[in-house]
């Protein structure tokens, strides 16, 4: 063969080979399934028509429109529901709205109840003709014979309608009502532009920005696009309907497009959206996707999801299993999004606009994300981003440092830069230094310590949608001291001894940074407050236990009673809460106590299903002994690896994955518990993979606990930004359902004497060999 043919050959094999590369990660997608859990879900839970960390979620709501007393009730899109509403392209935590609906036939602008779905145009459809996976999303409208699909660019939202012949095919624009948690509508407006451009904008005052900032609000604007003309339009408010008006606004607000359409005929739409102004979402909209169609956007989509899901791969020969992890990872990729526009514009925490720093060229040097709080995600989701996502962990904390350098606080949960902390606390200073630890570096390091070691220490003139209102009570008695009533919100007076330790593993992780930044002084004060839980440990009951002013242990004590003292737990869950020093928890409760009293917790729990048993509620496992479904208690199948016990560890986390996770509408997370934003789906990922880390990466040197994988083999790409760019493998033998237990552990070759590995064997690349059997082994 002369040169020629073989450069001829070579071409085509490459050809050839790299679509062949490109599907081994599209094969991935199968196993990821939105509508696993959708049973009593949260407003961003199910949002198919979307891209990783997007701003652009498109998907379709059942009950969107019903309401939010208490602001995170389970809303939006159930499974158990059998009409849709319409199809709302904002959902993020605490933020909703701007919804389309498409429909024929008598023109009706109300959505309608889902008792009676005549009463609106909601209509009734079945999950057979609904399809979702990451990056799309489509379902038949049964009342209308109506297809519609959705998908996405970051910030650019894709809707098509595929009608029947009719003169009267409607599209709605339904700005005015209140969707999901975005709480009440304060101001709204829709218009018709002369070039046909549908465009608006929503402000709305969701319950906890009221809580946590009162009086700011949040605001939504988009700019549409369709690809046909309309025959007729007109607006509405409420049921009042203008016809041929243009613009109108206020509570109510929508617009009305009429077509008459072919049979099978498609109109798309492309939604650009912001959340600072409409000029920004046309801009959104003229970069992303100007030149797109529906059926490119659904490509890229689907591409960017392979690839980002690609970033680990599993085998297994057990479906359920695979479906689990990539579903567990696709929605903590998902449960975050983009807040800053194309150009670099994010709102800023007094309701202004700000600007991110552009590069050379032009492009922001980062994004904005909003955000729920961090509480409990250093036991899910920051370890995932740190062992696959670094990019994005470096994105979260420059992100967080805008709120910071706008505000003068670390604020633990953002809905466009507005303080909605949710639960009271504040560990962003803590997912920091974990970062920073971790050795993601690449963000302002003096400003993001001042902000952590302020967010630790200082209690003056700190506003309660910055977190710890209790601050000066921590640092005055040494702990948080209990008060069986108070006046204001719950977590200013009703948790202490669940904040004092929070309050106390925060202190440590930053405290570690410290100690690599050479700052002595704040190292040795931040290490001393870490120590805190030693004096609400109760010697007798060997129970965490609240104390009073005085140093007096509170009296009438149950263990087992949540909210008295402790926020959303017990203190049989929260005595296991000292993941900053297990071994010193191990010995104060005495090892074998601690082993027998953990071993008959999860003995006993396992009845329960690890949660509330099949109760559709979030909050139904509370006053139990262990309660997966929920954050305080997350890492507590894994302090066996400390106690001696490792097999147990191995027992636990298997059942724990096997029982509390499912692959049903109705069985997902546990039955209706509470998924924040992928915490409990980013949970399962790392724990079957067998690695996780019960202090979240936050000692100066991190190191991971090690488990039984549950795959054959397990492959971390590697990252040449931030590690060395070799792949990580894990390789599981005689791995089978008889053989749950660790016989030995190598690494690159090395037989390892307990189960622990550094964080940076993983970052560095290498090679785990995991030897399983059928016997317990706790010595290796």
């Amino acid at each position: 063969m002369n040169l020629k043919h073989k450069l001829a050959v070579l071409l085509l094999l490459n050809l050839f080979y790299k679509p062949i590369k490109a599907q081994s990660d599209h094969d991935l997608l199968a196993y990821a399934d939105p509508r696993i859990g959708t049973a009593h879900s949260r407003w961003f839970y199910f949002t198919p028509g979307a891209v990783p960390f997007g701003m652009a979620k498109a998907a379709p709501s059942t009950n969107g429109s019903y309401g939010n007393k208490s602001g995170w009730e389970a809303v939006g899109y159930d499974q158990r529901h059998t009409s849709i509403e319409g199809f709302a392209n904002f959902h993020e935590f605490q933020i909703g709205g701007v919804v389309f609906a498409p429909s024929t036939g008598k023109r009706q602008t109300l959505a309608g109840a889902l008792e009676h779905p005549e009463t609106g145009y909601r209509s009734a459809f079945d999950h057979k003709d609904e399809t979702a996976t990451p990056g799309y999303y489509s379902v038949l409208l049964k009342d209308y014979g109506i297809k519609a699909e959705l998908t996405a660019t970051k910030r650019v939202a894709f809707h098509r309608y595929t009608f029947p012949k009719s003169t009267e095919a409607h599209i709605l624009f339904d700005i005015g009502h209140q969707q999901g948690e975005s709480g009440e509508v304060s101001d709204a407006r829709v218009y018709l532009t002369s070039d046909g451009r549908i465009e608006g904008y929503v402000i709305t005052r969701p319950v906890y920005v009221q809580k946590y900032q009162p009086g700011a609000d949040v605001k939504m604007y988009f700019s549409a696009v369709a690809s046909k003309k309309p025959l007729k339009f007109g607006t509405f408010n409420g049921g009042e309907i203008t016809t041929g008006n243009k613009s109108t606004s206020g509570k109510g607000a929508g617009l009305y497009l009429t077509f008459a359409t072919k049979e099978q005929e498609s109109i798309t739409l492309k939604a650009g959206l912001s959340y600072t102004s409409i000029a920004n979402a046309r801009l959104n909209l003229a970069k992303e996707a100007s030149n797109l169609s529906f059926d490119q956007a659904k490509a890229q989509a689907l591409n960017t999801w392979a690839s980002y899901l690609g970033r680990i791969r599993v085998t297994s020969a057990n479906k359920a299993d695979l479906t689990k992890f990539y579903t567990g990872l696709y929605h903590a990729l998902s449960g975050r999004g983009l807040a800053s526009d194309v150009n670099g514009a994010y709102p800023k925490n007094d309701g202004g606009i700000g600007q991110i720093p552009l590069d050379k060229n032009n492009v922001p040097l980062h994004n904005h994300y909003n955000t729920d709080a961090i509480w409990g995600a250093f036991w899910n989701l920051t370890q995932l981003w740190a062992v696959a996502y670094p990019e994005y962990y470096s994105d979260w904390v420059k992100s967080q440092l805008l709120v910071y350098k706008d505000s003068g606080w670390l604020s633990d949960g953002i809905a466009n830069s507005r303080y909605v902390s949710g639960v009271g606390t504040n560990f962003v200073s803590l997912a920091m230094a974990a970062a920073y630890n971790s050795g993601i570096r690449d963000f302002d390091i003096k400003t993001a310590y001042q902000a952590a070691l302020k967010n630790e220490l200082t209690f003056q003139n700190r506003p309660f949608g910055a977190g710890k209102p209790d601050l000066d009570r921590f640092l005055k008695y040494g702990y948080v001291n209990h008060l069986d009533s108070g006046s204001g919100a719950s977590e200013r007076w009703q948790f202490s001894a669940s904040h004092t330790l929070e309050y106390a593993f925060s202190c440590y992780a930053v405290g570690q940074w410290a100690k690599l930044l050479n700052k002595t002084a704040d190292y040795q004060k931040l290490t001393t407050l870490s120590n805190a839980w030693k004096t609400i440990l109760d010697p007798a009951t060997k129970f965490i236990r609240p104390k009073d002013e005085h140093g007096h242990f509170i009296s009438n004590f149950n263990p087992k009673q949540a909210w008295r003292g402790f926020q959303e737990g017990n203190a049989w869950q929260y005595t296991f809460y000292v993941p900053q020093n297990p071994d010193a928890l191990i010995a104060a409760i005495g090892k074998a106590d601690f082993n027998s009293r953990l071993d008959s917790i999860f003995t006993v729990s396992e009845k329960n299903k690890f949660g509330g048993g099949t109760t559709l509620d979030a909050f139904s496992g509370l006053e139990g002994l262990y309660n997966h479904g929920n954050q305080p208690n997350l890492h507590t199948s894994w302090l066996f690896n400390f106690s001696g016990k490792p097999s147990l560890t191995q027992k636990w986390v298997r059942k724990i994955m096997d029982e509390f996770y499912g692959t049903e509408g109705i069985h997902g997370y546990g039955y209706g518990q509470d998924e924040d934003q992928g915490q409990l789906g980013a949970w399962y990922v790392m724990a079957s993979m067998g690695i996780f880390d019960v202090k979240g990466f936050t000692d100066a040197s991190p190191e991971t606990g090690l488990s039984a994988p549950v795959f054959n083999t397990i492959r971390i790409k590697g990252n040449k930004k931030y590690f060395s760019g070799k792949d990580f493998e894990i390789i599981t033998l005689n791995n089978n359902s008889e053989n749950r237990y660790v016989q030995s552990f190598t690494l690159n070759g090395n037989a390892l004497k307990a189960p622990f590995m550094k964080l940076k064997d993983i970052q560095n690349g290498g090679k785990l060999v995991v030897k399983l059997g059928k016997e317990p082994k706790d010595t290796y």
